[in-house]
């Protein structure tokens, strides 16, 4: 990879003067990539299907050879990816969670000084692990803080999961996107970029940001507080949950208004199942019958008052051996599901969660929407909020097999015991080897996977458990359509008519269009395709211009970094969604700004850093 590739295709026809006719293989590819991103922002597939079936058709195609179809997947930087995946849940296990929220149960202030304090270490930690697992080291002490301190979780947890981006944009680890574009670097024949390459452009743009998140942008998050009290461990409108009227009970012949007068108990009634037969938003002057099951949306004090005050029970909680929701063996818990959960696109019903894993789901939210599906029957998404129950013994490691991140401890504790100073000496060495040039950071960072596992800080279940293999699978199958693109003349149309644009802007202006538009498709798809299909146009639009690939380069993994937008741009931004009873119109009040703020400090940055001249 040390050298410029070479073209597949001999004598296509292409050619980089602007007016010139499209050729087959340009139109395919086009074609194409319009699919791609249209397929990648309706959602009705999960990225990583996308990306493979865009690979299938460069393939069949003949855009690329078959004998480079899975090239990708060697790529030294998805090799990377995968060992900072498994080198974070390292640094998870190895206790630093609960060091980090003791020393900011310490915080004296207000929320500036808690705010300042959280965006901080979150942007810290996301300089060298994953982005969505800084976050999820911090996320249950984010929210078990904002209880303490009586402040509205809304106000918090996004700007948590900005510093997690901003982060990310520091160092060469710090984000996949910086990652791919030191392997695009390599491609053109020059050295892939160092380890702190990205730190004086990415240092001061995220500087920036956190002043603007710290001083002002948490101010524009709608914050919403919790209707169920101060005791609400997250902020969260209602969940969807089933309740069954038992034999014997006292609300059978009962209406369905009676039962708020009888339980004073605020909750809405959706469904109503009998036999079957199903009934959405039935008549409050429907008579209840034993065994009727009732499909309710509440927040969890007003579930708990109607379970308690009604007799109703949970269905399907019998094999748990209690009726009362929590108990000394017992206990419920609220969690989030994590990207890389086994649960997505699953049923409860699919999953046989009681059978299988020994839980049972108890209720469901999903921040915006009006669930109207039996609970067993809804599929689970990223960011659904969960509330479960089983034995405290066995929810620990259930929680972990299932993929989910509880949203407060409640007696838990998470990852293994403390080996703080191995897993950093591991991390920090592994760090020095790749930054002084000793070892390539795909070798450093593998080896450095290797030791977790050695030492034991991370299980051989752990280590492939965390790799996100959706990541993985969209980097392999995208990097030869990327190359395809640039390969079949395609990169360099685009950066014909982009130079032809670029005529009337100073040199500095096109810079601009590469930033704002990485921006933009980051806001809208997966951040690694984003520098995939803009970095082949980047470098086709330097050499064009005859200048250096290197700030293009900067400006778009900058840019690949700003899903500041909407909630699907980036996991974090999902993960945070629910727990902080966000909107899907609620990330552009601070992330606009935000991204005016980035571009604005990161154009005359790159420009000095890496300066435009050969």
């Amino acid at each position: 990879m040390g050298s410029p590739r070479r073209s597949w295709h001999e004598g296509d026809g292409r050619s980089d003067a602007p007016g010139v006719q499209m050729t087959i293989q340009q139109w395919i590819i086009f074609g194409t990539l319009l699919l791609t991103l249209v397929l990648f922002i309706t959602g009705r597939w999960r990225y990583d299907i996308v990306a493979l079936i865009a690979l299938l058709i460069v393939t069949l195609t003949g855009l690329v050879p078959v004998n480079r179809a899975f090239s990708g997947f060697s790529n030294p930087a998805v090799i990377t990816v995968a060992a900072v995946l498994v080198l974070s849940r390292g640094l998870q296990n190895s206790g630093i969670v609960e060091w980090i929220g003791q020393k900011l149960s310490l915080l004296k202030g207000g929320i500036t000084i808690q705010l300042a304090a959280l965006t901080l270490i979150t942007t810290f930690l996301s300089a060298f692990m994953n982005n969505v697992g800084a976050l999820a080291l911090l996320l249950p002490v984010v929210l078990d803080l904002a209880r303490k301190k009586q402040l509205p979780a809304s106000a918090l947890l996004m700007p948590i999961s900005f510093a997690s981006l901003l982060g990310g944009m520091t160092t060469l680890i710090g984000t996949p996107p910086n990652i791919i574009a030191s392997s695009f670097r390599q491609q053109t024949g020059a050295e892939p970029f160092g380890m702190f390459d990205f730190s004086p452009v990415g240092v001061g743009v995220a500087a920036a940001g956190l002043l603007f998140i710290v001083l002002l942008g948490w101010r524009l998050i709608p914050l919403r507080r919790s209707k169920s009290g101060a005791d609400s461990l997250f902020e969260i409108e209602n969940y969807i949950t089933e309740v069954q009227v038992p034999e014997g009970s006292s609300l059978a012949g009962k209406t369905l208004r009676e039962i708020g007068d009888f339980t004073k108990a605020q909750a809405i009634i959706i469904g109503l199942v009998r036999g079957r037969e199903r009934r959405m938003e039935p008549s409050a002057h429907t008579v209840l019958e034993p065994n009727d099951i009732l499909i309710l949306s509440a927040d969890t004090d007003n579930i708990k008052k109607l379970v308690e005050a009604s007799g109703l029970v949970f269905v399907g909680s019998q094999p748990i051996g209690e009726v009362n929701l929590e108990s000394e063996d017992v206990t419920i818990m609220e969690m989030v599901i994590m990207p890389n959960s086994l649960m997505l696109g699953s049923t409860a019903r699919s999953l046989n969660l009681r059978a299988n894993y020994g839980v049972n789901l108890l209720a469901i939210s999903r921040q915006g929407q009006v669930l109207r599906n039996r609970l067993d029957r809804i599929r689970f998404r990223t960011g659904d909020v969960l509330l479960m129950q089983s034995h405290v013994e066995t929810l620990k490691e259930t929680v972990e097999v299932l993929g989910c991140l509880p949203l407060a401890g409640r007696g838990l504790r998470i990852g293994q015991p403390r080996q703080i100073l191995t897993a950093l000496g591991i991390f920090i060495a592994a760090l020095l080897l790749a930054a002084l040039g000793v070892i390539p950071v795909q070798v450093s960072f593998v080896a450095a996977a290797v030791a977790m596992v050695m030492a034991k800080i991370v299980t051989l279940r752990d280590a492939y458990e965390s790799i996100d293999w959706p990541i993985i699978m969209l980097l392999g199958a995208m990097i030869p359509v990327g190359e395809a693109l640039e390969t079949t003349g395609g990169a360099q149309l685009i950066a014909a008519s982009l130079l032809g644009l670029a005529d009337s802007l100073p040199p500095a202006g096109t810079l601009v269009i590469a930033l704002v538009a990485t921006m933009f498709l980051s806001d809208l798809v997966n951040n690694a395709a984003a520098v995939v299909l803009m970095a082949p146009i980047g470098i086709s639009v330097a050499q064009g211009m005859g200048v250096s690939v290197d700030p293009f380069l900067m400006a778009i993994t900058i840019g690949a970094s700003c899903a500041f937008l909407t909630p699907i741009g980036h996991q974090s931004n999902t993960l945070v969604m629910g727990p902080g009873g966000y909107k899907f119109g609620d990330y552009w009040r601070m992330g606009l700004l935000l991204e005016i703020v980035v571009a604005a400090v990161a154009i005359p940055l790159i420009l000095h850093f890496w300066p435009l001249g050969l």
